[in-house]
């Protein structure tokens, strides 16, 4: 799954709050940025331009440490461009969700004679929880922070979203959570959390039947709504992949296509983190072929 793209998606809605964490204070004007660099394109996550500071912030979110170019020499490519571009300083924050294996170095700094290159890296799986807990923006991180019991924080972060007093932010840090908690949780855990007593523990949900609504009835409405944000996950995730490997492979064969609208949701969350490997169309095809045989079995 392009989990970076949920990060890009909640910080571009909400550059403020992210520059504020990432900076330490609040700026009084954020604008977005264009993400395509000349002179071969290339895109950045996620660019911000502090009027006030005079200053570019550049942050990067990652799954995967190991990258093809590597992380640091990405960095650098990034600093240049967008120094040369619009000649102002720029602080780079690379932003990881999902630590690495013990084997793999996490690198800060490019460095070849003497050339050198520093930026800041982020460890969400070290972060404080409680920093994530308080912003509505950032609520969804909050799923990959430090915790000495993971599944009690998502029931924590659960019990805060179901809290959240707009139906529409509700659903959208709902649907966000449980994307990114797909990192570090498997799918019945999350589901589990999401539909059972938690969200029925919500002081929405205490204030509705408060006011009167029969309780059966009541709970049944809740549990068509979560069937239908299930599925309405399962499209947007659909539509997501199928972006991503048109991006990255070119155009997809109508029958390859069917073969992907057919899996079920943790297969296509898979594909999401396979095709980062893929390299042609050739790679696509022996994966279907692979996971459709364990399906199968």
């Amino acid at each position: 799954m392009p989990f970076d793209n949920i990060c890009k998606y909640l910080s571009e809605k909400y550059p403020d709050r992210f520059a504020t964490w990432l900076l330490g204070e609040s700026p009084a004007t954020v604008e977005i940025l264009k993400t395509e660099l000349s002179i071969e394109p290339i895109r950045a996550d996620y660019v911000t331009f502090l009027r006030t500071e005079g200053r570019i912030l550049h942050l990067e979110f990652q799954v995967k440490v190991a990258t093809e170019p590597p992380l640091p020499l990405r960095m650098l490519d990034y600093w240049v461009r967008l120094h040369r571009r619009y000649r102002l300083p720029v602080t780079q924050v690379l932003v990881l969700l999902r630590p690495p294996p013990p084997e793999v170095v996490i690198e800060t700094i490019f460095q070849l004679e003497r050339t050198r290159h520093e930026y800041q890296v982020v460890k969400l799986w070290e972060q404080d929880p409680n920093v994530f807990l308080q912003d509505v923006a950032l609520m969804p991180l909050a799923v990959l922070a430090a915790a000495s019991d993971p599944t009690q924080l998502l029931n924590r972060v659960a019990q805060q979203v179901s809290n959240i007093e707009s139906p529409e932010q509700r659903q959208e840090t709902i649907t966000c959570t449980q994307l990114l908690a797909g990192l570090r949780f498997k799918q019945e855990i999350i589901r589990q959390t999401f539909r059972g007593g938690i969200m029925r523990e919500s002081v929405i949900y205490q204030d509705i039947l408060r006011e009167g609504e029969l309780k059966g009835k009541l709970e049944g409405k809740l549990e068509g709504k979560l069937e239908g944000k299930l599925e309405g996950k399962l499209e947007g995730e659909l539509a997501l992949i199928l972006r991503q490997l048109v991006r990255r492979l070119g155009a997809i064969a109508p029958q390859l296509q069917s073969q992907i609208q057919a899996l079920p949701l943790p297969q296509l969350e898979d594909l999401g983190e396979a095709l980062l490997d893929f390299s042609d169309t050739a790679d696509l095809v022996a994966w279907l072929e692979e996971n459709l045989r364990k399906d199968e079995g």
